[in-house]
C-alpha cells in the first residue's frame, strides 16, 4: 500500500477465522472433538494466512505449515462453534511442491517458504479469487484475473529491518518472536531480509553489549533502547538506522554513535524516536536526529524520494518498480488528464505518473507526508503535481465545485480498504479512469460491491510484493461504464 508516511497507528490485519476461548470438549452436529485428539485431514487449499484447510466430519479445520492434497495426522489444539485449529504431527502423504525451508518458520514472515515459489504465485491468484467468491461484487465470475507476477529472486528483497532488541540470559537478542508467543529469536539470518540490513542490526546489537546500553525491559517496563530499525536504499546503499527508545536521553550517546560511524560506514543516518508506551505499538510519536543526513534517496523508475525515518515506503524496490509500471500502464493517461494521488503518502505513485498526465493533485491527511510530497515534487522538477493535507472525500468535492474536475484517480488504501465516505465521493464523482491499488484481497473485494455498480473492472493484476509471505498486493484496472 502506499498508505500514510505518519501512521498514528497500525491497523490489525482480519484473519480468516477468529481465536475465541478453547474448549475441551465439543460436540455439535454429531463432530465430537477435545484437545489433544489426534486426526487424520486431507488438505484441501491454503487459507488466506496461508494454512492449510481441511475438514473434520465436514467442520472446517486450520493446520498451519499442511499443503494442499497433503493428508497429515494433527494433533488439535483449538477448538470452537465454527471451526478446529491443529498442528501437524507427521505428514502422511506430501505435496509434490513442498521443498525444505531455509528459514525458521517459527518465526513469522516465511509461512510459505515450505512451498515452491511457483506454487506460492499460483495461490495469490487464488487469494483474490477467494475473497471475490465471497463477496460476490457484479460480474465477479468473469473478471480477468491476470497470473501473479513474480520475483526472479526472491529473495533478500526486504529493504526495512524493524527487530525489537532484548537482553536474555544475560545476551542481546535481536530478531523475531516466536509465533503466538513471547519468546524473542535471535536471528542470524533471514532469506527475505536485505542482508545490509541484518548486518546493521546485529552489529549495533553487539555494540549495545560491548557499551553496556541500556536495554528495555517488558516486564519491569525498565530500560531504554526497545527496538533497531535500518532502511537501506537500493539505489544508493546508504542504511538509515533509527533507534526506539522508551525515554529522552540516551546515556552515552556519543560514544555509540562513534563506534557505530567506525565498524558501519554505510550508515548515513541515526535517528532516535521515542516511545514511553507499554504496548506492541513500535513507533512513538516524537523523533529526532542524532547524527548525519535527515533523508536517505530511494530511486524508483527515474523518480527520487527522498524518506525520513517514518515516510512509508514499500518494503521491495524490485516489486515496487514493478506495481507503479503496472498502474501506469493500467491507467492509460494523456497530458490532458486531471489525476487524483489519493492516500498519497509522499507521493511516490503520483509523482511517478506526473510525466504523463496533464496535472496531478494528491492528498493525504497527515501534514509531514504533503510536506515531503511537496518537497519530492520539487526534487524531481515537476510543475504540474501539487499535494494538500485532507481527506479525500472532502478535497475531491471542493475541487469539483471548484471547476477542477479529475479524469482520472489512483487510490492506494491501507489494509482496512476505501472508507465508506471516499466509496461514495467516488461512485458520485465518477471519474473516467481508475486505477485501485491494494494490499488486500478480502477489502479489495468489499468494495468491488459498490464500485462495480458505476465501473467495469477489466483485469486485476496480482503482483508478489512479499515472497515467502501470504500476504497480497494487486493492480485493478477500472473503466466507468457509460
Amino acid at each position: 500500500m502506499n498508505g500514510q508516511k505518519y501512521p498514528s497507528k497500525p491497523k490489525k490485519e482480519r484473519v480468516s477465522h477468529e481465536t475465541r476461548p478453547t474448549n475441551k470438549n465439543f460436540r455439535s452436529n454429531d463432530v465430537k472433538v477435545s484437545l489433544g485428539d489426534k486426526l487424520l485431514i486431507t488438505i484441501k487449499r491454503l487459507g488466506i494466512n496461508g494454512e492449510g484447510i481441511g475438514y473434520y466430519k465436514r467442520k472446517i479445520t486450520f493446520i498451519p505449515g499442511a499443503l494442499p492434497d497433503e493428508v497429515v495426522d494433527v494433533t488439535v489444539t483449538n477448538i470452537t462453534d465454527k471451526f478446529i485449529e491443529a498442528e501437524v504431527n507427521k505428514i502422511k502423504k506430501r505435496s509434490p511442491h513442498r521443498i525444505k525451508p531455509i528459514d525458521n518458520q517459527d518465526v513469522g514472515g516465511v509461512e510459505l517458504a515450505h512451498l515452491a515459489y511457483s506454487e506460492q504465485l499460483v495461490f495469490k491468484t487464488d487469494l483474490i479469487r477467494q475473497a471475490l467468491e465471497k463477496y460476490q461484487p457484479r460480474g465477479f465470475k468473469y473478471y480477468d484475473l491476470r497470473p501473479t507476477i513474480g520475483m526472479d529472486d526472491p529473495t533478500g528483497y526486504r529493504s526495512k529491518a524493524q527487530f525489537p532488541i532484548r537482553e536474555v540470559n544475560g545476551k542481546l537478542r535481536v530478531g523475531m518472536y516466536r509465533r503466538q508467543s513471547h519468546e524473542l529469536i535471535d536471528l542470524p539470518a533471514i532469506s527475505t531480509q536485505n542482508p545490509i540490513t541484518l548486518k546493521v542490526v546485529r552489529t549495533v546489537r553487539d555494540i549495545m553489549a560491548d557499551l553496556g546500553t541500556s536495554i528495555y525491559d517488558e516486564k519491569r517496563n525498565r530500560g531504554m533502547v526497545k527496538t533497531l530499525i535500518a532502511r537501506v536504499s537500493s539505489s544508493t546503499g546508504f542504511v538509515q538506522l533509527t533507534i526506539v527508545t522508551s525515554q529522552n536521553d540516551i546515556y552515552g550517546v556519543d560514544e555509540l554513535i562513534q563506534a557505530i560511524n567506525a565498524e558501519l560506514p554505510e550508515v548515513v543516518s541515526i535517528s532516535q524516536n521515542i516511545n514511553p508506551g507499554t504496548s506492541s505499538l513500535i513507533w512513538g510519536d516524537d523523533t529526532k536526529l542524532l547524527w548525519g543526513d535527515e533523508y536517505i534517496t530511494e530511486t524508483i523508475n527515474g523518480k527520487d524520494f527522498k524518506l525520513s525515518p517514518r515516510a512509508f515506503l514499500q518494503l521491495n524496490p524490485t516489486q515496487t518498480a514493478r506495481l507503479y509500471q503496472e498502474a501506469i500502464s493500467a491507467l492509460d493517461l494523456t497530458h490532458a488528464d486531471k489525476l487524483i494521488d489519493a492516500y498519497s503518502g509522499v507521493g511516490t505513485i503520483g509523482i511517478s505518473l506526473a510525466d504523463l498526465a496533464g496535472e496531478v493533485r494528491g492528498m493525504d491527511t497527515v501534514p509531514e507526508a504533503i510536506d515531503d510530497a511537496n518537497e519530492n515534487v520539487a526534487d524531481n522538477g515537476l510543475n504540474n503535481a501539487e499535494y494538500f493535507v485532507g481527506a479525500a472525500e472532502r478535497l475531491i468535492p471542493n475541487w469539483a465545485r471548484e471547476g477542477w474536475i479529475a479524469d482520472a484517480l489512483v487510490v492506494d488504501p491501507p489494509r482496512t480498504g476505501l472508507g465508506e465516505p471516499l466509496r461514495q465521493t467516488i461512485l458520485a464523482t465518477k471519474p473516467e479512469k481508475f486505477v485501485y491499488i491494494s494490499c488486500n484481497p478480502s477489502t479489495l473485494a468489499r468494495d468491488l460491491v459498490d464500485l462495480a455498480k458505476v465501473y467495469r473492472v477489466e483485469y486485476i493484476q496480482s503482483i508478489d510484493m512479499f515472497p515467502q509471505t501470504a500476504r497480497w498486493e494487486g493492480v485493478v484496472k477500472l473503466t466507468k461504464i457509460k
